[in-house]
């Protein structure tokens, strides 16, 4: 605690009674002697009586005196709803400045406390005492002329005349990523969704000042606040760990987990995942903002997550890919240490634009799924230009990805590979939105890197292609759609179109050109009635050979994992989901009922039957008759429960238990797709900010 306090004050900036406070105020404490000043004069008036008060009562200790000390005594202190000051930290030299300060802030007179709302309030600052002690004004400043002396004594007070303002939560009208997670957007999905407005709810993850005018986050906050005065109690339940703000600048630090603890049941497996993590987030200026997280990961899962993620490993010798996290190197002796770090900076010349460039993930889609572009895979470089105008967003990404399979390391890196993808969103009506969708996956081949004729926002992928060679790149197009029936139901759907071939889309052959996917969902808010009861239903479909190319490094995917759909190709899905959160109690539940195609990858039978994407079609089964799970044909069932409690809605950090129920059943049994089923209890500590998925 000692450790924290001390960076949480060289963090501060101490100024000459500088203000940290956990919540705004209307009204500074007020001396007796301050009682006739107007409003607008109080802080200047509370802060030279302050000083006035301290630094003639201050006495310094002999030791000080006797050795010549020079600098100065930093003290964190509090006036209380009661008015009476009352002493948090010092920082100092010497024990006996310290034992002097406390004396000195003792002897201080109880005074008005500061009001919020008309009501007492505690407010906490900061405070330098010079030593040896200077004299102070004791009068309030006049407002003639400054002279040129006075510039330079004034400019010599410039670093402990630092303003440290109360944090107001300033992230909930700033331009960053709100941290994707199905729960946390369930929560204000139903007022992005309302009849009427002209807003677009597909390009995730959301910023903050987006989402905003339509959902008070400062608003749900409060409500969920616990009345917790100690610095402990506000910090656990209600704020950031280090919340710092000045005249043109804010940043909050925080430190947070994701511990579990469960077991697989069906293989007798404890399991356990470990992470710790730093995040920061801030904002320079009106325009520019800032977000990173840092996280030190060892774990261990259930059998199937295991065998998914082994199965992945990459060139190199490490042992596996936790999916939708990283690569993972061996911990003790049947575990993984997977590192990671994501972030991004935003930048925001006009209303109309938002520049971001970062490492993480993007999500195209009004569903649990996307035939577009999903958060399954691990985390990647990409930048991004958000336009919004009139009744259309228009969203640009670039991104590098990286191929880890074994056979196409080269030189002891992995394969590098391009993708870009334009999204255009536009609302039709007040009900009706449609979305079109197109991208391109480039490879590093003739040493070309990064493509620049890919770069321009607005021309069609499809002549690229065409262009650059035979096999020069893989686009892909879609187009999406959503209608709002009432503000608590809509139904939204996708369609990805791999291969653009009319003639083998409809020509009823079954052709593997026929690379298609198509997804329809509904939602239903407030379900029934119930303030807060969330429903969703969603089937996706897609056809074999989807996201798969004859040239492997030229798929759908990056680090051995779909960029799109997290079953790959060759399924069918059905899912239902019900989420629920009553203050700070939720509950999820999930079901997924699938038909899945796997390859039989035997000596007797080695053909791509279009699940995999990373299969070649250079060595597909059949030009025609393909079938939707063709090839081991596998009934898959997944059931996810989960309740917990949130602690602290600042940093959603959550306590929680969950329960998977997972069903695998295949036609014939393989050594990579055999019958197998789960049942996994966990229990957890979690920093809810990104999206772990364990339904595959």
């Amino acid at each position: 605690m000692k450790r924290l306090l001390i960076i949480f004050l060289v963090l501060a900036c101490f100024s000459a009674a500088a203000q940290k406070v956990s919540g705004t105020f209307q009204k500074y404490p007020v001396f007796p002697e301050c009682e006739t000043q107007t409003l607008d004069s109080l802080q200047e008036c509370f802060e030279l009586t302050l000083r006035a008060k301290v630094f003639s009562s201050f006495e310094v200790p002999e030791v000080v005196a006797e050795e010549n000390y020079t600098g100065k005594v930093s003290v964190f202190f509090e006036v209380t709803k009661k008015g009476e000051f009352k002493v948090l930290y010092v920082d100092a030299m010497y024990n006996a400045l310290k034992e002097e300060t406390r004396r000195v802030f003792e002897s201080l007179p109880q005074i008005q406390p500061a009001t919020y709302n008309s009501n007492p309030a505690y407010v906490q600052f900061t405070m330098a005492i010079p030593i040896p002690i200077e004299a102070v004004p004791t009068k309030m400043k006049d407002e003639t002329a400054v002279s040129e002396t006075k510039k330079v004594e004034t400019l010599k007070r410039e670093y402990d005349e630092i303003k440290n303002l109360p944090y107001e939560n300033e992230k909930y009208t700033s331009q960053i990523n709100i941290p994707f997670s199905h729960h946390s957007y369930s929560l204000f999905d139903p007022a992005l969704n309302r009849v009427g407005q002209n807003n677009h709810t597909a390009q995730k993850p959301f910023v903050y000042a987006e989402v905003n005018k339509y959902y008070d986050f400062e608003a749900e906050n409060q409500k969920l606040l616990k009345d917790k005065s100690s610095w402990f109690g506000r910090k656990l339940w209600n704020e950031h760990l280090v919340a710092l703000k000045g005249e043109d600048y804010w940043i909050t630090l925080d430190a947070g987990v994701d511990l579990q603890a469960g077991k697989d049941f069906g293989t007798d497996i404890d399991t356990y995942n470990n992470t710790r993590l730093v995040y920061t987030q801030g904002g320079l200026g009106k325009n520019f903002n800032f977000f990173a997280v840092i996280y030190e990961s060892q774990g261990r899962f259930a059998d199937y997550f295991n065998r998914f993620g082994e199965a992945r490993r990459p060139a190199g010798g490490n042992p596996a890919l936790i999916p939708g996290r990283g690569i993972a190197k061996g911990f003790k002796s049947d575990s993984y240490d997977y590192p990671i770090a994501t972030g991004h900076i935003s930048y925001s010349p006009s209303k109309y634009f938002n520049f971001q460039l970062g490492h993480g993930k993007n999500f195209y889609g009004d569903g649990y799924r996307s035939l577009l572009l999903s958060d399954n895979a691990s985390p990647y470089p990409f930048f991004k230009i958000n336009t919004t105008f009139w009744k259309l967003k228009y969203t640009n990404t670039w991104m590098s990805l990286r191929d880890i399979r074994p056979e196409v390391q080269d030189g002891g890196s992995f394969r590098t590979k391009f993708f870009a993808n334009h999204y255009l969103s536009y609302n039709v009506t007040k009900r009706l939105n449609i979305g079109l969708f197109e991208s391109v996956v480039w490879e590093n081949d003739n040493d070309r890197g990064f493509d620049f004729n890919y770069i321009n926002p607005v021309i069609f992928y499809r002549a690229i292609e065409f262009s650059t060679g035979p096999r020069g790149g893989n686009a892909l197009i879609g187009l999406t759609s959503k209608y709002k029936f009432t503000d608590r139901i809509n139904a939204y759907g996708q369609l990805i179109i791999d291969e653009f071939s009319s003639r083998d889309i409809f020509g009823g052959e079954g052709s593997y050109k026929n690379k298609i996917g198509y997804q329809l969902g509904a939602k239903y808010y407030d379900a029934f009635g119930l303030d807060g009861l969330y429903l969703q239903a969603e089937y996706n479909r897609v056809r074999p050979y989807t996201y798969s190319h004859n040239s492997i490094i030229l798929n759908y995917g990056h680090n051995y994992q779909s960029m799109a759909h997290t079953l790959g190709a060759n399924f069918s899905e059905f899912i239902t989901i019900a989420r629920y959160q009553r203050g700070r109690i939720f509950g999820d539940l999930k079901m997924i009922f699938a038909k899945r195609g796997f390859e039989f990858n035997t000596d007797e039978d080695n053909l791509f039957y279009g699940g995999n994407i990373y299969g070649t079609e250079d060595n597909r089964v059949s030009d025609n008759g393909n079938d939707l799970a063709q090839g081991n044909t596998t009934d898959f069932f997944h059931g996810e429960l989960q309740a917990g409690y949130l602690i602290n809605p600042a940093t959603n950090l959550k306590i929680y238990a969950s329960l998977i129920v997972r069903d695998f059943k295949p036609e014939i049994d393989t050594p990579t797709v055999f019958e197998n089923n789960t049942t996994w209890l966990n229990f957890g500590l979690r920093t809810d900010l990104f999206n772990w998925y364990y339904d595959f």
